[in-house]
């Protein structure tokens, strides 16, 4: 098996999504290719993710999205977050 830099890619993209999103909804200073505000890093979470699907698409098809599991896995939990991650974080902030 050889290494492939399209599907490393792809990870790197979807998962460099991941910390930009949250330090987005936490007003956290973080410097993204677009600077360091809040609208800044969700706007860059943003654009990791589609540049993620993006590269799949590209590589493997549309019609073989959900045949790739652990991106789908992967995918699948930054979806539910970008759906309720501030409801959790305005809910455990809550608790504080």
């Amino acid at each position: 098996m050889t290494f492939n830099w399209i599907d490393f890619s792809i990870g790197c993209f979807l998962m460099n999504a991941m910390p930009h999103w949250i330090f987005g909804l936490t007003n956290t200073r973080m410097l993204s290719a677009f600077g360091f505000s809040p609208q800044a890093n969700i706007g860059y979470a943003a654009l990791n993710t589609v540049v993620a699907f993006g590269l799949l698409i590209w590589r493997y098809g549309a019609d073989s999205i959900f045949s790739h599991g652990m991106f789908m896995g992967a995918a699948a939990i930054l979806i539910i977050y970008y759906l309720t991650g501030r409801f959790f974080i305005n809910l455990f902030r809550l608790a504080d």
